[in-house]
């Protein structure tokens, strides 16, 4: 799993740039199953791409300052600028971005790890995990393009709800 490559930030308005990864990619083997995203390696054997995931993850808990919290998070986003967008509020927060995994598996995985991980190093208030949604680039932009689902992430950076 690579985080903060180049090519898997999104650009102005939470699009991600086209990758191999992309729905057009995205095969069909027999009619209505989905085939596995693969590529050929140097050596000739088949290796699985990975994916982007969008990944919106809500946290709450007691009561904080504002003025700690919104460091915390741009802390923890300047530690990993993969972030996107942080909106916040004393007792809770939402965290935004795009993740590259393997299947949604190892991107709720790594989604659930990433705030306990980080507590103390971007020394994040002590909440506890109370949300996640985690949908692939497809699904996010057919929310988009129908009117709903989360707006596009912008401004990028952490905001006050």
């Amino acid at each position: 799993m690579r985080r903060g490559r180049p090519g898997a930030l999104p650009r102005a308005g939470g699009t991600p740039p086209a990758t191999a990864a992309g729905s057009s990619a995205q095969g069909r083997g027999v009619v209505g199953e989905p085939r596995a995203l693969t590529s050929v390696a140097g050596g000739g054997e088949a290796v699985e791409v990975s994916r982007l995931w969008h990944i919106t993850l809500s946290v709450s808990g007691a009561e904080a300052p504002l003025a700690e919290v919104r460091r915390a998070l741009e802390q923890l986003a300047h530690d990993h600028p993969f972030l996107l967008t942080s909106r916040y509020a004393r007792d809770h927060a939402e965290i935004r971005y795009w993740e590259e995994a393997r299947d949604l598996h190892d991107a709720a995985a790594v989604a659930l790890r990433l705030w306990g991980e980080h507590r103390s190093t971007a020394r994040l208030p002590p909440w506890e995990i109370v949300g996640l949604e985690v949908i692939d680039r497809e699904t996010y932009h057919q929310r988009i393009a129908e009117g709903y689902g989360p707006l596009p992430a912008t401004p990028v950076g952490v905001h006050p709800f």
